[in-house]
């Protein structure tokens, strides 16, 4: 079984297929009486393409967590994480029909492309093509430049300062279900792990980890 979210929204049917290409950055040289050789380095940013059937009906074999909505409901979701120009976070989940997880993929991602296209073989689904690319946080630091007077530049200080706040933030005790929320994704929020789930659902007493209600309240701890 396949549970696919884009920033905590369910997809109700997920792709059959789905291509992940960890780039190569790694660089190959030739040397002076040495042939060539290979230079590694970091692997580059991944890249991740499927595609995706929007019913447009309701079908037995679609998840509707929240309840049915037509395909225009999903395009709006891929227009506004597109044209919003901010990372989201891509989860697929990957379990057992007994419920036990076998692997997941759980990154931050940019949407670069999504094609929707009518086929009369879909009927009144809509099939969208989509790429995916991993995101990386970055950022920048102020160097600060320190000059004693009538010392050379040679002896000049450059300290860095950083620019981003280090406090933390204490941890909640709770949280409130909204829509599009799923056990897995709440235990990866605040317990840094979605298969941590069960340990949840065991806190709070549930019967079916797979099934919350909006307004629903979630012990953490």
């Amino acid at each position: 079984m396949y549970n696919m979210f884009f920033n905590n929204i369910q997809i109700p049917v997920p792709p059959p297929k789905m291509t992940m290409t960890i780039n190569n950055k790694n660089e190959t040289v030739t040397l002076i009486n040495e042939g060539e050789v290979n230079i590694l380095k970091k692997p580059g940013l991944t890249d991740i393409q499927f595609e995706l059937v929007l019913p447009n009906n309701r079908y037995p074999y679609a998840v509707y967590p929240n309840g049915y909505q037509p395909a225009s409901y999903y395009l709006d979701v891929l227009e506004q994480l597109k044209v919003s120009q901010e990372p989201f976070q891509f989860i697929l989940n990957r379990t057992k029909p007994d419920g036990s997880l076998l692997f997941d993929t759980n990154m931050t991602v940019s949407l670069e492309e999504y094609v929707p296209e009518d086929d009369a073989e879909e009927g009144f689904d809509i099939r969208v093509a989509i790429t995916l690319k991993q995101f990386k946080p970055f950022g920048t630091k102020k160097l600060v430049i320190q000059q004693v007077a009538g010392v050379s530049t040679v002896n000049t200080k450059v300290t860095v300062e950083k620019t981003r706040s280090i406090q933390g933030k204490q941890k909640p005790k709770m949280h409130t279900v909204k829509k599009g929320d799923t056990l897995w994704a709440i235990a990866k929020r605040y317990l840094g792990d979605g298969s941590k789930y069960p340990q949840l659902a065991k806190l709070n007493n549930m019967a079916n980890p797979n099934v919350i209600k909006v307004g629903q309240v979630i012990r953490l701890e």
